[in-house]
């Protein structure tokens, strides 16, 4: 068989690898030199702890089985096995994660609530002020910037792989067959089009009313810390954004204690993970009305930078870069994807939203299951 990704994303590259590891023949085209969209803006995270149950649980924690998986294959890819700490410092918090503690399914997710000495000994980079933790022993974490690039070197090492950059796919040329800006036709018995946000163009054309939006973030990295952050870490902020948190615990949580203004008017929580230079990978905000602002603004990163120092107990390093990135999310945010056949042989796969990075490895794996790979 010969599959078309249209996509260099995470997920594209994902549904590449599925494809190659059952013996088909791949080309995919990506209309940059690289992917430059949300699968590089983003944590690295495998994060598994804050999803809802059912499908997404088990999407979730079947793709960080396939991560570690690929990470032994791939080891370019960074994967780190860390787990993630999210620290409370007063009763309504340490509630929240109580709850989430004595979920049914808090064994798989690797839910333990800790006391401050012993998040501290899983992580000793967090000298500030908590009472307790949630530490999630699933989560996950890989190098975004880097992970398609060495994905992309073991599946040229297949010789049945093709990797075409630069090249926009204007138009269908055919059942299983797209024309590219070059003139050029690719025909394979399947196209798999995983164009993450960019959902325009042909996209548009083939599925109109997709049910799928678009949501903008703001994200931060520093300097190298000059010690092991061991582990990913999220502020109780993240309780009111993850479905795995909601409880009544949660509804009291919200109901008595605010957000900060600023953390309200942008929708944040702060999530943090360590690159492998030692720089912090720091956010985020979230940004749904179209549309989106074209500048980033100061007052969340302020915002992020306290939350971090209060954590670590110092001050955070020199910021190195502040970005924006803009990702696509299924209106319904119960399901983990849209998947729709858009043509003959032709299959869309979008709107994963924030688990785009987590889930994809399970995303590609259920699609090539169903389109029989």
């Amino acid at each position: 068989m010969r599959v078309i990704v249209v996509g260099g994303g995470v997920v594209g590259t994902m549904h590449a690898w599925q494809a190659v590891q059952r013996g088909h023949e791949v080309v995919q085209i990506e209309r940059e030199a690289e992917a430059r969209g949300a699968s590089l803006r983003n944590f690295g995270q495998i994060w598994v702890s804050g999803r809802a149950g059912g499908e997404e649980l088990e999407t979730a924690l079947r793709a960080r089985e396939l991560w570690e998986r690929i990470g032994a294959e791939v080891p370019g890819l960074g994967f780190r096995a860390i787990g993630s700490l999210t620290p409370v410092r007063n009763a309504r918090e340490y509630a929240v994660a109580e709850a989430a503690a004595a979920r049914p399914d808090a064994a798989a997710r690797g839910y333990e609530l800790v006391t401050a000495a012993e998040a501290r000994a899983v992580n000793p980079a967090l000298r500030g002020a908590f009472e307790a933790a949630l530490w999630c022993e699933r989560d996950a974490a890989v190098e975004p910037r880097t992970a398609q690039l060495h994905l992309r070197e073991a599946l040229r090492a297949s010789g049945r792989y093709t990797f075409l950059p630069g090249r926009e796919v204007r138009d269908l040329a055919g059942p299983g067959a797209v024309r590219d800006d070059h003139g050029d036709v690719h025909r394979g018995d399947a196209v798999v089009l995983a164009t993450g946000a960019w959902l325009s163009g042909l996209v548009r054309e083939l599925a109109p009313e997709l049910p799928v939006r678009r949501v903008r973030l703001q994200m931060m990295q520093t300097a190298p810390l000059g010690e092991p952050l061991t582990t990913s870490v999220a502020d109780a902020d993240s309780f009111r954004y993850y479905p795995a948190y909601r409880s009544p615990a949660l509804d009291e949580l919200n109901a008595a204690q605010a957000q900060t203004p600023v953390a309200a008017a942008h929708k944040m929580q702060l999530l943090m993970v360590q690159r492998q230079d030692g720089g912090l990978t720091i956010g985020d905000t979230h940004e749904y009305e179209h549309p989106f602002a074209f500048d980033t603004l100061e007052d969340p990163y302020d915002h992020l930078a306290q939350v971090v120092e209060s954590f670590l107990g110092r001050p955070l390093p020199k910021i190195r870069h502040r970005w924006a990135g803009v990702y696509a999310q299924c209106t319904d945010t119960t399901r983990v994807v849209h998947r729709q056949q858009v043509a003959d042989g032709v299959w869309l796969v979008t709107g994963p939203g924030g688990r785009g990075m987590t889930c994809s490895p399970a995303i590609a794996e259920t699609t090539a299951n169903e389109l029989g790979w």
